[in-house]
């Protein structure tokens, strides 16, 4: 047996390794010549093996702070090849990439996407064709974009322009923790963000974050949190609060079954101890001591099965000490919220209310103060009177209690704005609730809702209802936690109803929700934007909802002055003024020109302004040396030219040669077929009869008429001389001899 030829082929990403040409039984007298197995690979190639098109890759870079990306500058395709080009902006640390789309004009079967790169480098489909339109913008989540395009099977190649420009990109808002509040200065690189906690809490974690520059700027460290802590000692103890430890989990989650605090108030003040919240367990214990030492008077045992004193106690001395014991350290339902405040021998305490204000007489609360309370919105003053006053000079005291301040389960609301809270706000909500809150406002009104806050377990349900008692409707039932939101109803009526399960000490319970109600126009609609000169305008929806956004661009040659997109808010006005369109007066920079230097008579590029370019010494200036900036009608400025280049002097006198040489070549070709032309002419008009060359395809002679036989052996004749005519030698007309 012989070797078998085999051939190796390629072709753009497509191999074929060891085909084999004919079969193994051949020997070596059959085996083919070259040329024929050639033949033979060759039709073999054409006709069953199919290539797939080539694949041509583009990649191209931006970094400038804004720019266009359009499909128009992209390599020529060559004919059954794959386009597939890759467009990246990467801009400064600390800005993002805002692109637009100002056209897309795809076929089917092409794909483009814009792409985004997230803080941990993963990339992010932010858009593609499917979902983009004119007018459309994305925002990426760093400081890098692409946009990555790829042409149809069949080869078509569609157009789109996508214009781009930097904004600052900043660190996201952060949290406000449980039972604390946070302020930020700036949410830019370089910004801070301030974290405190409400009193009897303390913050873990650092107090002031700020944040840092990056590709995604970041805060500094993790949010801080709000915890109250398992006992304390507080020196000179003016107004604070005393609260049950904060569940968490972790190794020493366990040890929090017996807390103990000491407060003690500057001498020759008193401490009063006011029993905001007292949920305590079967098997919970709390106790208050008049003093620091064993032997102190007791001012309250929860264990003894008395009253709770919910307006309070008063210390005998400047020192109280609290003690809690528990068996449930990380149980939500269950504990305690004590305020105390230090006061002065021969004035009243500090009167306080949760959830509401009082304003008063005398700042001091000496005998004869007058207070006044009232509640925060949402909340509703009960088991007390709305004012009391000081009495007794000899021991000051109030003459009742304070009142509280109650988040309602339920109600009626008919002013034009207020705020629905779940039970017991800001504490937990309690279990077996069900409440149900009417809204009615203005018959030619709506009401529209703003859910900060919705914080349910899974077993409890809240649900907004459309309608008045007769004919209603379901607008949305939430269960769980979900992010802030806002709907309106139809009628001037809305009705919010809230259950929570028996069981919720079983299942858990939710933090409550924040629902804050206005009413608003039934008109549904922002009122109509004005055309803009110069331009058109482009609305996302039919009709001009809350959320339609109106887009504003400009004819060729004009520049957008204002804000590109216009969004219609809830309160049904819009954002911000129109923009207008600015005529065009200057030049987009043209760049610089490698291995040169340029002079412009004006650095702002406006009509009229001249660059001149010159080439750095050892290079040679091809092109214009001088670029002008000429205004259009209409369009956009454009330079008179485009930019020269500057070549090697060498390179230079080189390409001259060439030149030279192919102008003197094309010179003696014209001048070869001009002689040729030239001679074949005047053989044919002056000597074709004289001559013994014939040519094929002769005309007829053209004396082919005359009746009598003529002799032109007269040189006369040949000149032309007038004598020629009296030599004919006139003889009968005889038919030629045949040879």
């Amino acid at each position: 047996m012989t070797q078998l030829a085999s051939k190796h082929f390629q072709q753009g990403n497509t191999q074929l390794h060891d085909v084999d040409v004919f079969p193994h039984c051949c020997f070596p007298s059959q085996i083919p010549s070259v040329d024929i197995l050639r033949r033979i690979l060759g039709f073999l190639m054409s006709s069953v093996w199919h290539f797939p098109p080539a694949v041509t890759n583009c990649r191209v870079n931006f970094s400038d702070p804004e720019g266009y990306i359009d499909s128009s500058d992209d390599p020529p395709l060559p004919e059954g090849a794959f386009l597939q080009c890759t467009y990246t902006v990467t801009v400064y640390t600390g800005y993002g990439v805002e692109l637009q789309v100002k056209s897309v004009n795809l076929s089917e079967g092409e794909q483009l996407s814009i792409r985004g790169v997230d803080e941990g480098g993963a990339l992010l489909v932010l858009a593609n064709q499917t979902l983009l339109v004119e007018g459309q913008v994305i925002r990426s989540p760093t400081n890098t974009l692409s946009v990555f395009y790829r042409s149809s099977p069949e080869g078509g190649v569609g157009m789109f322009q996508l214009h781009y420009q930097i904004f600052r990109l900043s660190c996201a808002l952060p949290r406000r923790p449980h039972f604390g509040e946070v302020s930020v200065k700036d949410l830019h690189p370089g910004g801070t963000a301030h974290f405190q906690c409400h009193m009897g809490h303390h913050l873990q974690g650092d107090a002031t974050l700020t944040c840092l520059n990056a590709s995604l700027p970041v805060w500094s460290q993790h949010e801080p949190s709000c915890r109250a802590l398992c006992g304390g000692v507080v020196k000179n103890a003016t107004v604070g609060r005393v609260l049950s430890p904060s569940p968490h989990s972790g190794p020493n989650s366990t040890l929090d079954r017996s807390c103990s605090w000491s407060l003690e108030a500057p001498n020759g003040q008193r401490l009063h101890l006011h029993l905001e919240r007292m949920v305590l367990g079967p098997t919970d214990r709390l106790v208050l001591w008049s003093g620091l030492d064993a032997g102190s008077v007791v001012l309250f045992d929860s264990g003894r099965g008395g009253p709770i004193p919910f307006e309070g106690v008063i210390s005998d001395g400047p020192a109280v000490r609290v003690q809690f014991i528990t068996d449930q350290p990380n149980s939500h339902n269950t504990g305690f919220n004590i305020r105390y405040e230090a006061f002065e021998k021969g004035h009243c305490y500090e009167p306080y209310i949760q959830n509401g204000s009082c304003s008063t007489t005398d700042p001091t609360y000496g005998v004869g103060t007058v207070v006044q309370f009232t509640c925060d919105p949402g909340h509703s003053l009960e088991q007390g009177p709305p004012v009391i006053e000081c009495i007794n000079t000899r021991d000051p005291y109030w003459n009742d209690t304070e009142p509280l301040c109650k988040a309602l389960c339920g109600g009626d609301l008919s002013g034009p704005s207020g705020v629905i809270l779940s039970p017991n706000w800001p504490e937990w909500y309690g279990e077996g609730e069900d409440c149900s809150w009417r809204i009615h406002v203005g018959e030619d009104k709506r009401v529209l809702l703003d859910v900060q806050l919705l914080n349910l377990s899974d077993i409890d349900m809240l649900t907004i209802l459309d309608g008045d008692e007769v004919t209603t409707r379901i607008l949305g039932q939430f269960v769980g936690g979900t992010s802030p939101f806002k709907m309106s109803s139809s009628t001037p009526d809305l009705t919010i109803t809230f259950h929570s399960d028996p069981a919720g000490l079983v299942f858990g319970k939710g933090e409550g929700f924040i629902i804050n109600y206005m009413e608003v126009s039934r008109n549904d609609s922002c009122p109509d934007l004005p055309e803009i000169q110069n331009g058109w305008k482009t609305t996302s929806h039919a009709a001009l909802v809350r959320g339609a956004r109106i887009t504003y661009q400009c004819d060729p040659g004009y520049d957008l002055v204002g804000s590109e997109t216009l969004t219609c808010q809830v309160d049904l006005s819009w954002n911000t003024q129109p923009p207008f369109c600015e005529k065009i007066m200057y030049c987009t920079d043209p760049g610089h020109v490698e291995h040169s230097t340029r002079t412009l008579s004006d650095p702002k590029l406006l009509v009229g302004t001249t660059i001149q370019y010159s080439c750095i010494p050892g290079y040679i200036l091809q092109g214009g040396a001088t670029l002008t900036c000429y205004g259009r009608e209409p369009g956009t400025p454009v330079w008179t030219s485009r930019l020269p280049h500057c070549v090697l002097a060498e390179a230079a006198a080189d390409s001259s040669f060439d030149g030279g040489s192919m102008a003197l070549a094309i010179f003696i070709l014209v001048l070869l077929v001009s002689v040729l032309l030239g001679g074949t002419y005047i053989y044919v008009t002056r000597c074709r009869y004289h001559s013994n060359l014939r040519l094929p395809l002769m005309y007829p002679h053209p004396y082919s008429q005359i009746t009598v036989e003529t002799e032109f052996d007269n040189p006369l004749y040949e000149t032309g001389g007038p004598e020629s005519l009296e030599n004919y030698k006139v003889s009968p007309w005889k038919p030629p001899r045949l040879p």
